[in-house]
């Protein structure tokens, strides 16, 4: 039983609102002939992922398509997403809508932008002999042939010519309207749309009812689909009627009339006045040449027409104020003493005005009938208004006839008047010019142009320039209608047209400026907003399209630019309600893709039209080729990321699915060699060209299409206007014209559309095009060769040798068309063609070859190929290829990976450089020429550069080109494990499997490399991601992408090298700080950083064993109380840092409360690197290892340390220890603060904590001054210990811990001597947590401060926490910076709550940056937030980097200031803890962006201002990935806990 095919899941990424990516707002999806899903997701933290809900008007199963009713679809899932099942074509819509969420104190509005998807129709197409069943043929394997019907006769005569169609390979015919034709006799301009034109029918038939009429028609397009195997494609017409159609007599409101659209009345007299103009031209008796043969003579006719015409209709009036009226309305107005606003205008103000400003004023407050025309001195000035002013700017009160004079008011009134006049009389020029100069041009075109109409004399019947109005005619069916209702305006166009504007409405002036190229046979229909505007026309024309729609399987919408939106919706709507599979064409002349999408998106267009014979030259038609039917040849698409994974019903049944991401669409194309509307290639080429175009249209992969009379070399474009004869009948069509070869080429393109030919090249060479169609899967092609004739060119021309690299070819055909003559002997009754014939040539010479690239066969045209002529072969690779290639790349079995552990992991997935030239020397990251190293030597390396590429599918990439020219990279791979297969055996399943799939790609053709090699790159990539999530926590496998992706980040820093171990002598894998500049000896593992990290990369993951490792080798150095810093593997482990020892003691307590039995450890044995603790001994010592404890001995050994005091100088002091600190840096010294329980430390010479960076510049006077010694006791720090103290105090209540107090010996404290005293871990723990607020918190109110220990004179920021207690320097105590929050993740007992969560609302504000956190308040005097460490100025802030922590923003820290605000905001608003984990993971979205975007594929050590790439950083730093994966852990134990709910 053969295994069911997965199920289709088309994956769309919406944006953070849920409104469609950019360039992404339209969607094409493929015909439904098995049901298949659309996915929307959401990433977590965006907007829509807010309770989203998708609302689409797709509707569910059984229920019936409404445009304006949508479903709801709720988001659901650690990763949001919602599924579509589509079952049915059509055009529908989609937003989405989230809950309101506040940012920066603004409501972010709930409702997306609105997206589009198109379904595809389900074409089903017939035998031709009706031996099988109906096909299911996706556009790309349509191929139409344009006829118009008036020329094939009555529809008995058909036979012959649907005959010769079906013959030559077409299955769509596209017939322009049959409907009933207007007088011009075009097919476009229809007399009645519900009838047919008489003609079709026989004699017998002329008078039976429309409805017989109609069921004739049907029976005869019926007969198409069933006897030719071919479907029927019609123009729609809904823009105009024929001007002659008499229901415009009843209806003239569908027209645009004189009544209801007024502001064509100055368009109406002016077309009237040249009409009486054209008579007077047209009248021998005048001094004007009537017909028109030069310039000069149309020169004489434009200056009289500009003098008379316009002045006769005295056309200014429609634009300007009456002035005499207006001054007369305003005297009469005083007269009658008629009322008016006093304190409208500021009298002062009017005065001091220029009467330009005056003018204006009055305008805009008085000024009504702007914007439009309309009746003449439509512009009219509100009267009480205008009292008003003239009031104020006289200072007189008019209701006062004794306090002015009233002409003088008059005349001043006027004298504004005529100012207000001024822009309109100069917009009344300057679209006197407009019209004179389109009137001229119009009249130059259809008299005077070589390639115009050439109409002859003006007469009556053909006037200088058409008329722009139908006028009905006065009778007794129109006598009823009011006036103007009978001159309506013609339809027609305008170049460069904004399609969306309503030429004809009231904000264009088109037709008074004369822009419009008008179609005098056609009225212009007016449909307003909605039917309820004009329910009569809506309804006829909405019978009209689903007559239309019952009978023809597709629609070809006419002048669809000029079609309004909303009209087209609703009558396409109507259509698809009887034919849901409308197949709906049209031709957009919008010149803008964008344009072109709106119009496709909201209509489901599904092919747009595109015309081969546009192109000029040669480069111009490959471009066009390329352009609307090629998807390259090795196509590295997003398609090449689809993923196999189970998909869940809404029945609860689990199938296979294979989900695919989704980019925006480009709109189909209908590829045509030539329409109805082109001219022909023996007009704008040369007729030879004819086979050549014709051949290359059909390589093209997609819908493609031809017009009746091309395959037969018609010389000329038909008028459809006047043409009156009929298509010929030929005896052996076949043989006529290119008929036998284009039913070749057209039957293979559908062919290649039905077997997956999708993919092509495209070459050019001077006047050759070639064009290698071939199948992704099988790999077989046809390439065709076509010699073009744009011009005379009857030898071969130039073309190199054609070499197709491991591949192999055969002649299918190589023909050339001999024209014979360049005229056709006239026949008054049927359409001929030019004399000619078809040529068999000598076929090209093929061979086959070998270079240093491999074998290639070699193509040679024939010394005989003159232009217009074609070859084509059929190509298939050489048979040593694998015929599963792109199974056999994309299959991995699991035996591959299963074995395989985090190391191994590390080694097929990461290693930057320096690890990979430390344990196998002279092998690094690998390069690509003209591009540079990648990161990486494993796969994440190739698919940093891999995913841009497949991304934009971008072959033209430097790494494409170095694929295609060798495999280099290919061997690189294998080779790379082979290297480390002694020392990690676990990996020969995987170079088994990569030498099996590269030696297959090497096999390939070299064009193809590049595609398979990403195939199998992504393959084992996903694979060994997999593998890694396998070996992690439930967590991890159930979180979504970025947890997951998050996760692996610990796989990049946990690894094997030569140089650097947990141990002297014994190789062990370990942690890396950061890449790639921490990663081999003594620089990789940092005791700080690993237990700063542990907690995240190594418990949250779930790696137990590397992290005990980890504890227990930190634990065996511990000296002076001390764990190192740099850890240089036991060796010479450096101590200089005093928190590393409470991070540690921080992540011991971890690992205890997270691993399962993790406090077992405690009892842990193991030997000391130092046996007494205090001396240093050489690792080769025997001393070393000698003594064992167990970890709990450790820990109560640092307590105990701690509470003494710890006084030392490093071992090694000096230059060979660090170059840069002082002598006095070398000195730690650590003491227990007895009033407050801190313990405190550090001095100005160096820096033991985190904020580490010691000065360097000796020309800025910084060398050995650290920038943050942050002496005294440190927030973080007193965080950690109380931590550690509430931790200890448990343990020894369950008996876990023998410890509970400690013999404090007589110590020094700040020059005074302590006597010894016992302290218990109790009082210990009690001491810091009286006494934390009150030494550390910064009150809001200076009122408060005698209640804390405050410095008031140093505060700048209040409501903090401050960042030491007790430095030498006291205002550092007060500076702000991003350690608090440490404190309040390990012991939040210690913050008054309302405090903590106003302290980080500051920090929100002040220091949180997109990724990292400010290291320094911006308001601080030292802040420098750019770090440059390579600066060698002798500005002291930042010389050397010096201020690495004064302002760059550290990644590290923001983990820990989310899961402080995490703490407080559910503690002090519990209700709103969903909103809260919701807020953080909108706070993470650049984390997410960057971990997807690094080529690192992780999350930097630090930023410059505003989250800028700080150059001189690690780009991946374990750090900085750990505090968010503690974050994620701590937001999942919330929801287990159930806090997550409400």
């Amino acid at each position: 039983m053969s295994k069911a095919a997965p199920i289709a899941v088309y994956h769309v990424q919406l944006d953070d609102d849920g409104s469609p990516a950019e360039h992404c707002s339209y969607y094409r999806l493929p015909p439904p002939d098995t049901p298949y899903i659309l996915r929307f997701k959401v990433i977590a933290g965006s907007l829509a992922s807010n309770q989203g809900i998708l609302w689409t008007n797709y509707p569910p199963k059984g229920k019936p398509f409404k445009r304006n009713e949508f479903y709801e679809h709720r988001f659901a899932g650690t990763e949001p997403e919602c599924d579509v099942m589509i079952t049915g074509a059509g055009v529908y819509e989609y937003y989405v809508e989230h809950s309101p969420y506040t940012q920066d104190e603004s409501v972010v509005w709930t409702r997306s932008k609105t997206g589009f998807f198109v379904v595809d129709p389900q074409l089903k197409l017939r035998s031709r002999d009706g031996s099988t069943g109906a096909l299911s043929l996706p556009l790309e394997g349509l191929v139409i042939e344009s006829v118009v019907p008036k020329w094939m006769g009555k529809l008995s005569e058909w036979k012959p010519h649907l005959e010769t169609i079906s013959k030559s390979g077409y299955n769509m015919i596209h017939f322009v309207p049959l409907q009933y034709r207007g007088i011009s006799n075009s097919p476009y301009s229809i007399f009645d749309q519900l009838r047919f034109d008489p003609n079709l029918f026989e004699e017998k038939d002329q008078d039976k009812s429309e409805e017989d009429q109609r069921a004739i028609v049907a029976d005869a397009i019926s007969e198409i689909e069933i006897k030719y195997g071919a479907l029927s494609l019609t123009d729609i017409v809904w823009n105009h009627t024929a001007c002659n159609s008499v229901w415009l007599w009843d209806h003239p409101e569908s027209g645009y009339n004189l009544h209801n659209s007024p502001h064509l009345i100055p368009a109406f007299e002016l077309d009237t006045a040249l009409l009486k103009f054209s008579a007077k031209i047209a009248d021998p008796s005048t001094p004007f040449v009537s017909d028109i043969k030069t310039e000069q003579e149309l020169a004489v006719i434009m200056t009289e027409l500009r003098k008379t015409v316009f002045n006769d209709i005295k056309l200014w009036e429609f634009y300007v104020v009456n002035v005499l009226f207006s001054v007369e309305e305003f005297k009469e107005a005083i007269k009658a003493n008629a009322a008016y606003a006093r304190d409208l205008f500021d009298q002062s103000a009017l005065q001091r005005m220029s009467l330009k400003d005056r003018a204006a004023t009055l305008a805009e407050a008085a000024l009504t009938g702007v914007g439009t025309h309309g009746h003449r001195h439509h512009k009219k000035i509100t009267t009480s208004v205008a009292l008003s002013f003239m009031s104020a700017l006289l200072n007189v009160d008019f209701t006062n006839s004794k306090g002015f004079s009233l002409e003088s008011a008059c005349e001043e009134y006027e004298t504004v008047l005529n100012e207000v006049n001024i822009n309109f009389y100069k917009a009344y020029d300057k679209d006197v010019d407009t019209i004179v100069t389109n009137i001229e041009s119009r009249v130059k075109y259809i008299r005077l142009d070589e390639h115009g109409p050439k109409l002859g004399p003006v007469t009556e019947e053909n006037p200088l320039v058409e008329t722009y109005f139908t006028r009905l005619p006065l009778n007794e069916r129109t006598r009823e209608h009011p006036p103007g209702s009978l001159a309506v305006v013609n339809n027609g166009w305008i170049w460069n047209a904004d399609p969306l504007q309503d030429f004809a409405g009231p904000g264009s002036h088109a037709y008074l400026r004369r822009e419009v190229i008008i179609w005098g046979d056609c009225v212009k229909l007016r449909y307003g907003k909605g039917p309820e505007d004009v329910p009569w026309l809506w309804e006829r024309m909405k019978e009209y399209t689903i007559q239309s729609a019952r009978l023809f399987h597709g629609f070809r919408i006419d002048n669809c630019h000029s079609t309004p939106i909303h009209l087209a919706q609703y009558l396409l709507d109507a259509a698809r309600e009887v034919r849901p599979n409308l197949y709906v064409v049209a031709e957009l002349f919008t010149g803008s893709e964008e344009m072109d999408i709106r119009f496709v998106s909201r209509l489901g267009i599904n092919s747009l039209i595109r015309e081969a014979m546009q192109a000029w030259d040669p480069r111009e038609l490959s471009r066009l080729i390329h352009r609307h039917g090629v998807k390259p040849v090795g196509c590295m698409d997003r398609a090449s990321l689809c993923e196999d994974v189970p998909w869940t019903g809404p029945d609860g049944k689990t199938v296979p699915s294979r989900v695919m991401p989704l980019v925006g669409s480009h709109p189909h194309a209908l590829f045509m060699d030539c329409t109805h509307d082109n001219e022909t290639p023996n007009q704008k080429r040369r007729a030879e060209d004819t086979l050549s175009n014709a051949g290359l249209v059909c390589m093209a992969s997609c819908a493609i299409g031809s017009v009746k009379g091309y395959d037969e070399l018609y010389p000329t474009l038909l008028n459809l206007v006047t043409e009156k004869r009929h298509y010929v009948t030929y005896k052996d069509p076949m043989n006529v014209g290119i008929c036998s070869v284009k039913a070749k080429l057209n039957k293979l393109h559908t062919e290649m559309a039905l077997q997956g030919f999708e993919e092509a090249h495209v070459h050019h060479e001077n006047e050759y095009i070639i064009v290698h169609r071939q199948q992704p899967t099988t790999l077989k092609g046809y390439i065709l060769i076509a010699h073009t004739s744009f011009y005379d060119n009857p030898k071969k021309g130039d073309i190199i040798p054609i070499k197709l690299r491991d591949t192999g070819a055969k002649v299918v055909m190589s023909v050339g068309l001999e024209v014979t003559s360049r005229t056709v002997e006239k026949s008054e009754k049927f359409l001929q063609g030019l004399p000619c014939k078809l040529v068999q040539l000598e076929q090209p010479m093929i061979s086959r070859h070998r270079d240093a690239q491999g074998a290639y066969t070699q193509v040679d045209i024939p010394d005989r190929f003159p232009g217009g002529s074609i070859i084509l072969l059929e190509t298939t690779v050489d048979s040593k290829i694998p015929a599963n290639i792109e199974e056999l790349v994309k299959t991995i079995p699991d035996s591959v990976l299963s074995s395989l552990q985090w190391v191994e992991l590390n080694i097929v997935l990461y290693r930057c450089d320096g690890e990979e030239q430390d344990l196998t020397p002279g092998n690094g990251v690998y390069n690509i020429p003209n591009h540079g190293s990648l990161v990486y030597c494993g796969l994440e390396g190739y698919v940093s550069v891999l995913k841009s590429i497949i991304e934009t599918n971008d072959l033209g990439h430097p790494f494409c080109a170095h694929l295609r020219d060798g495999h280099w990279a290919l061997d690189y791979v294998c080779d790379r494990i082979k290297r480390h297969l002694d020392l990690f055996p676990a990996l020969s399943g995987l170079h088994e499997w990569y030498r099996d799939r590269m030696d297959a790609i090497k096999l390939l053709p070299n064009y193809l490399v590049p595609r398979y090699f990403a195939l199998a790159i992504m393959t084992a990539y996903e694979a060994a991601r997999k593998r890694a999530y396998a070996l992690m926590t439930p967590l991890i496998q159930n979180g979504d992408y970025f947890t997951r992706s998050l996760s692996l980040t610990a796989l990049q820093v946990y690894s094997f090298v030569d140089s650097a171990s947990l141990h002297p002598t014994k190789k062990m894998p370990c942690l890396a700080a950061g890449l790639p500049h921490f990663t081999y000896r003594h620089m990789r593992t940092w005791g700080r950083d690993v237990f700063i990290s542990l907690r995240g990369i190594l418990l949250v993951t779930g790696q137990y064993q590397a992290a005990k490792e980890h504890i227990l080798a930190f634990a065996s150095s511990l000296k002076h109380g001390m764990i190192p810093n740099l850890l240089d593997s036991l060796r010479f482990p450096r101590y200089n840092s005093r928190d590393s020892v409470w991070w540690f003691f921080q992540s011991v307590q971890d690992y205890c409360t997270l691993v399962p039995n993790g406090e077992d450890i405690l009892k842990e044995s193991f030997a000391r690197r130092f046996p007494d603790g205090q001396t240093f001994v050489d690792y080769t010592s025997e001393e070393a290892y000698s003594k064992s404890v167990t970890l709990e001995d450790i820990l109560t050994e640092i307590l105990v340390a701690h509470a003494n005091g710890i006084h030392y100088r490093e071992w090694n002091a000096g230059t060979r220890l660090d170059e840069q600190m002082s002598d006095k840096g070398f000195q730690v010294d650590v003491d227990l603060d007895f009033n407050n329980g801190f313990i405190t430390g550090g001095s100005v010479y160096n820096c033991g904590t985190w904020m580490d960076k010691m000065g360097e510049s000796v020309k800025a006077g910084t060398k050995g001054v650290p920038a943050t010694p942050r002496d005294g006791a440190d927030v973080e720090i007193i965080g950690l210990l109380k931590s550690s103290l509430r931790w200890v105090i448990d343990l020894h209540k369950r008996n876990k811990f023998s410890l509970s107090e400690i013999q404090i010996k007589e110590t020094r404290f700040k020059g005074v001597l302590r006597s010894a005293r016992t302290l218990t871990i109790v009082e210990w723990n009690d001491l810091i947590q009286q006494n934390f607020e009150k030494y550390f918190y910064v009150p809001e109110d200076p009122v408060q401060d005698p209640e804390y220990v405050i410095r008031s004179e140093l505060v700048n920021r209040r409501g903090m926490y401050k960042d030491t207690y007790g430095s030498i320097t006291p205002f550092a105590d007060y500076q702000l910076r991003p350690n608090f929050p440490v404190a309040m993740c390990v012991a939040p007992e210690l913050f008054n709550k309302t405090h903590a969560l106003k302290a980080l609302e500051l920090a929100k504000d002040a220091l949180l940056g997109p990724l990292g956190m400010r290291t320094l308040d911006p308001n601080d005097w030292a802040y420098r937030p750019n770090y440059d460490n390579q600066n060698d100025s002798d500005d002291r802030m930042i010389a050397k980097g010096w201020n690495y922590h004064q302002g760059p923003e550290w990644l590290w820290c923001t983990g820990y200031f989310f899961r402080a605000y995490l703490i407080f905001k559910v503690q002090c608003e519990p209700e709103k803890a969903k909103d809260t984990v919701f807020q953080l993971h909108r706070l993470m979205l650049p984390h997410k962006a960057q971990l997807e975007t690094s080529p690192w594929a992780g999350l930097a050590e630090l930023t410059n201002l505003n989250g800028a790439i700080c150059m001189d950083a690690c780009q991946s730093q374990a750090w900085s990935s750990s505090t968010l994966l503690d974050l994620l852990y701590d937001i999942e134990k919330l929801r287990q806990d159930g806090h997550l709910k409400h």
